[in-house]
């Protein structure tokens, strides 16, 4: 029962302590909570003060950046009505600079009005006095006034003629310093900035083999080697007594070059009989064909040219084998291509298409379908048929005046095939063509009145002529000289220019005896 008695006393006293303790802490969380209210509450004020601080400096920082803008708008505003106001009394000066103009205006042309009416009473009295004069010389000379001025008018015609041919040759003297001077300069910086290799190619190719008997293997039985040859080649095969070569002859330069390489691999392998020779020379047109195909392309590369139709590359490739007067004819294109570019960068034009007009302006001279048409048209008509821009085709029609040129890039291209093919050494003409040019000067020089003689010298680039003293005046040999050049521009073709030298001179003869 004790036992009972001390269990219930010690669950009471412990019932009573957690209830002492519950206590205690509930104080103790109590005085903690209202410790951190009053902190937070502290804090909180603290925290608003700051706020309230940050928000009126901010709004006076405001009311700064505010005020200081409005005070540059009135200013501006204050600096355009100033403007306004000097704009203003500007214009009133000049308005009143403008009346007062106005006003001597109008006293001028009153003052005018009045030296009118007097110079017309002074024009009618002159009028009077002049018909008075003519009157009395009339009655002096014996001539009548129309019959005066008639005479007058031939004095002064001569006379006009002579002072005009003087003035002409002044003005072409000059004309030609200035031209002379600025071409000179164009050429030659088209000269300094192209270097281009020059190959003279002729209608004739020797192949050179090491002895005779080898000749003997190519004409084969009865000559049926050679004739198969020349029938596959289309090349004429002479075969002479000149030591260790055979001549190959034939217009077509591509044709030879294919006679060549086959012969060359023919003796190399040392079976020549007509089946091999056959097979060969198919054999060689083919890699021919490539190496045509393989130049044209390496050409437009180098010269840095793009989109052309694979048909022109073809033929700028032939152009390789294909000379114009014992120049051949690729070098000299790609040359024309280069001096075009050059001189169409130095006059501000387009190089590109200059470049591309030069290569191309000769291409009609290896169509490949014969026709009666002069070069540079069926060459405009190619490149109109592969797509050409029409400057180019225009360029290639134009180069020799065929057509009228339509662009500024078909001079450039005419002078630049001129300036190559009138290179001391670049062609070779035709002896009678030559021949021919010369006595056409001459005979052209003896035509004008009181030419003795004539002789054109230089190789055709000067043209001397002689007029007699006593026929031809000073001012009668520079109009000779004058009138020969302008006939020698209209009715010839020729490389370069022609000086023309008139020559009168009085020779005073005596003897001693």
């Amino acid at each position: 029962m004790e036992v009972l008695i001390y269990a219930i006393v010690a669950a009471l006293a412990l019932v009573v302590g957690g209830l002492l303790t519950a206590t205690v802490l509930k104080k103790q969380v109590l005085s903690k909570s209202n410790t951190l209210l009053e902190e937070a509450q502290e804090k909180a004020e603290v925290l608003k003060k700051e706020k309230i601080l940050q928000a009126k400096e901010k709004f006076l920082q405001l009311k700064s950046e505010h005020e200081k803008l409005v005070g540059e708008k009135n200013r501006e505003v204050q600096n355009a009505e100033n403007r306004i106001r000097q704009r203003e009394s500007n214009l009133s000066q000049k308005y009143e600079e403008a009346q007062r103009k106005q006003k001597e205006l109008d006293t001028l042309k009153k003052n005018l009005s009045n030296q009118l009416e007097i110079l017309e009473k002074k024009q009618t009295e002159v009028d009077r006095m002049h018909g008075q004069q003519v009157m009395q010389l009339e009655t002096i000379s014996n001539l009548s006034a129309e019959e005066a001025k008639v005479q007058l008018i031939e004095s002064l015609k001569n006379e006009a003629k002579a002072d005009a041919m003087v003035y002409v040759r002044e003005i072409v003297e000059e004309a030609k310093l200035t031209a002379d001077r600025k071409a000179k300069k164009v050429v030659i910086e088209t000269i300094q900035r192209t270097a281009t290799e020059h190959a003279i190619e002729n209608t004739v190719t020797v192949f050179n083999i090491d002895n005779d008997e080898i000749k003997g293997r190519i004409i084969g039985r009865e000559g049926r080697n050679i004739r198969a040859l020349e029938a596959m080649t289309g090349i004429e095969i002479i075969i002479d007594d000149s030591p260790d070569a055979i001549l190959l002859s034939g217009f077509d330069p591509v044709r030879r070059e294919i006679a060549r390489l086959s012969l060359q691999k023919l003796v190399s392998d040392g079976r020549i009989h007509p089946a091999r020779i056959e097979e060969v020379v198919s054999k060689t047109k083919k890699e021919i064909e490539q190496e045509i195909m393989e130049t044209g392309k390496r050409t437009v590369i180098d010269l840095g040219i793009h989109n052309m139709h694979h048909e022109l590359i073809k033929l700028v490739g032939r152009m390789k084998y294909r000379s114009s007067y014992g120049q051949n004819l690729l070098a000299h294109s790609i040359e024309v291509a280069n001096l075009s570019a050059t001189m169409a960068s130095e006059l501000g034009l387009n190089p590109k298409i200059a470049k591309r007009a030069g290569l191309l302006h000769d291409v009609g001279k290896i169509a490949e379908n014969e026709t009666e048409l002069p070069h540079a048209i069926l060459g405009m008509k190619l490149a109109e048929k592969f797509k050409e821009k029409p400057d180019v085709c225009n360029a290639i029609g134009a180069h020799h005046d065929e057509i009228e040129m339509d662009t500024l890039i078909s001079p450039i291209v005419q002078v630049c095939d001129a300036i190559s093919g009138a290179r001391p050494g670049a062609r070779r003409e035709v002896v009678e063509a030559y021949i021919q040019r010369l006595k056409k000067l001459e005979e052209m020089a003896m035509t004008y009145s009181g030419v003795v003689k004539t002789y054109a010298i230089q190789a055709g680039r000067e043209l001397r002529v002689i007029v007699g003293a006593d026929k031809v005046t000073d001012t009668d040999a520079d109009k000779i000289s004058y009138e020969l050049s302008k006939k020698i521009q209209e009715e010839m073709t020729y490389p370069g220019q022609i000086k023309i030298t008139v020559i009168r001179e009085t020779r005073a003869i005596s003897y001693a005896k």
